[in-house]
C-alpha cells in the first residue's frame, strides 16, 4: 500500500511539474488536493537519474571500452574516477545489466616447438618463482598459433596458421617484444629476442631468459645472443607447462578476449587484432595483482 501511495504521489507531482508553466503552483496544489510539501519533495527527486542510474552509467561505459572486465576491475576504474564505491554493489548493478562476463571454454591442441635435443638444454633457473622485485630481470617466452581461414585461387577457404613469438617480463606481465608470421621459423624468434636484449639491458641487475626446450632456444644462434649480452639462460623441464606459467596465462588472456569466438578471414586481420590487443594489454588492461593498474602503469609508478 505504501509503494502504491508512493508511485501515487510521484506520478502527481510530475503531472504538477508538467502544467506549471500554464497554471500557479498553487491553483494545481488545490485541484489535486495535494500537499505542498508532498510536492516539494519528489520536485527535488523529478527528471534527475538516482545515484545508481550514474553508477550504472559509468559502468556501461567502462564495459563498452574493457568488455572482459568483470565486476572486481570494474569496481577499480570506479574508484579511479572518485567514486567510493564496494565490489558487492558493483557486482548486483553488473547483475542487473546482465552484463557478467562470459568465458568461451575452448580447447585447443597446444603448438610444440620441441624436436628433441637439437643442441643446448639450459637448467630451469626459475623453479616457478615467479615473484619478481624489479623490472628486465627474468623474461619468458614462448610461440603459440592461431588459424584463420583464406580464399584459394579457387575461391574455397583454406585454414592457415599465424605464430606468435612474444617476450614477456615476469615483474609485471608486460609484453616487450613480440613477432608475427606466418611461419614457425627462426627469423622472427631471434628478431623479438634482439629487441628484447635491447629494452633489458637497461637493467644493472642479473638477466635470465627462460622458455621452454623448443628447438629455437636450443640452437647457436639463440644462445650465443644470450651469452654475449650475460644473460643467463633458463628452461621448462619437458612437458611441464606450468614451468612456463606467466607465459601460457598471457597466451590464456589473449584467446580468451579476442580470438576464441571470433572467425578471422585474412592475416592481415588477425594480425592487426592481435597487435591491437597486445598495445591494450600493455597500456590499458589493469590487473588485480598489480594494484589494479596496467603493466606499464605499474612498472612506471614503481620506478618514479
Amino acid at each position: 500500500m505504501i509503494s502504491d501511495d508512493r508511485c501515487r504521489n510521484k506520478t502527481i507531482a510530475r503531472t504538477i511539474e508538467i502544467l506549471r508553466n500554464k497554471y500557479k503552483l498553487k491553483d494545481l496544489l488545490s485541484y489535486f488536493n495535494f500537499p505542498k510539501s508532498t510536492y516539494m519533495y519528489w520536485q527535488k527527486r523529478l527528471d534527475k537519474p538516482s545515484k545508481d542510474k550514474e553508477i550504472e552509467a559509468k559502468i556501461l561505459e567502462i564495459r563498452k571500452e574493457n568488455p572482459n572486465y568483470g565486476y572486481r576491475r570494474i569496481t577499480a576504474m570506479l574508484r579511479r574516477l572518485g567514486l567510493s564505491i564496494n565490489k558487492k554493489k558493483v557486482q548486483r548493478l553488473v547483475q542487473k545489466l546482465k552484463i557478467q562476463v562470459k568465458n568461451f571454454s575452448r580447447k585447443t591442441r597446444k603448438y610444440s616447438s620441441y624436436k628433441g635435443t637439437v643442441g643446448k638444454i639450459a637448467d630451469n633457473k626459475i623453479k616457478r618463482n615467479f615473484k619478481v622485485e624489479k623490472p628486465y630481470t627474468q623474461i619468458t617466452t614462448d610461440t603459440t598459433e592461431f588459424k584463420y581461414c583464406e580464399k584459394d585461387k579457387s575461391g574455397n577457404y583454406q585454414i592457415k596458421k599465424l605464430y606468435l613469438n612474444p617476450y614477456l617480463d615476469m615483474y609485471n606481465s608486460e609484453i616487450l617484444s613480440y613477432e608475427i608470421s606466418k611461419q614457425p621459423t627462426l627469423e622472427p624468434i631471434l628478431k623479438a629476442l634482439d629487441r628484447a636484449i635491447k629494452i633489458t639491458n637497461k637493467s644493472k641487475e642479473e638477466r635470465i631468459f627462460h622458455s621452454d626446450q623448443g628447438w629455437a632456444y636450443q640452437i647457436k644462434q639463440y644462445t650465443s645472443k644470450l651469452e654475449s649480452n650475460g644473460i643467463i639462460q633458463s628452461m621448462s623441464r619437458k612437458g611441464n607447462c606450468l614451468d612456463n606459467s606467466p607465459m601460457e596465462n598471457f597466451f590464456g588472456i589473449l584467446k580468451q578476449e579476442v580470438y576464441y569466438g571470433n572467425k578471422f578471414y585474412s592475416y592481415e586481420h588477425l594480425k592487426q587484432t592481435i597487435e591491437d590487443f597486445i598495445r591494450y594489454y600493455n597500456e590499458e588492461r589493469i590487473k588485480e595483482k598489480l594494484d589494479y593498474l596496467s603493466p606499464i602503469e605499474f612498472r612506471k609508478r614503481n620506478a618514479a
